[in-house]
């Protein structure tokens, strides 16, 4: 992802683990931090959940973050995204286990 007349990489943003059987995709991203709380990943967002919905024909689409990122939950929150699950210590990370949390979104709630 780029700002509008400039080359410079941003961000990234996509679909990630795509079950068609289910009909649902998971999205993840990352933003530079001097970037943060500038509307570009919520704007990103919707463009996603717009093509997934209508393009890819998905049922639901997941984020998982890390549930001391407040401001992925704040931003997913925002795009009508709910908590389905906190898991304890499910992810093996450089010599840690970490918790993540799950949130998703059905098509039915989306609102453009």
């Amino acid at each position: 992802m780029t700002e509008k007349g400039n080359d410079k990489l941003i961000a990234l943003i996509g679909f990630y683990k795509t079950q068609n059987e289910n009909y649902r995709s998971e999205i993840g991203y990352m933003l530079l931090p001097e970037y943060h709380n500038k509307g570009y990943i919520s704007e990103a967002i919707k463009t996603l959940l717009d093509y997934g919905f209508t393009k890819m024909g998905l049922h639901s689409v997941e984020a998982i973050i890390d549930p001391r990122n407040w401001a992925s939950e704040k931003v997913l929150l925002k795009n009508g995204f709910v908590k389905e699950a906190h898991f304890i210590e499910n992810c093996y990370f450089e010599g840690k286990f970490l918790d993540s949390v799950h949130y998703s979104i059905v098509k039915q709630n989306y609102i453009k």
